[in-house]
């Protein structure tokens, strides 16, 4: 994908995180997880999920824990 694309996730997520946010900590980091696993197809997370793993440049703390947790368990799904 190519790096408006990477940018425009970048931004979607941020937004979700955004929504999220009022409902603090595990909760919003929670709610950012749900949300993107039901709602992105899965280039969309592919994307993502290597974005994050060159670093995460510019995503909020929480949506990058989400992603990062979201990461996890694909991977463990994979293994499974």
């Amino acid at each position: 994908m190519s790096h408006s694309t990477h940018d425009r996730l970048v931004y979607m997520a941020n937004q979700i995180g955004k929504f999220f946010q009022s409902q603090g900590g595990e909760q919003a980091v929670s709610g950012v997880a749900e949300h993107i696993k039901k709602f992105w197809d899965p280039r969309m997370l592919k994307s993502i999920f290597a974005h994050h793993d060159a670093g995460g440049a510019g995503l909020d703390p929480a949506v990058k824990e989400a992603i990062g947790r979201l990461k996890q368990a694909a991977v463990a799904k994979e293994k499974a």
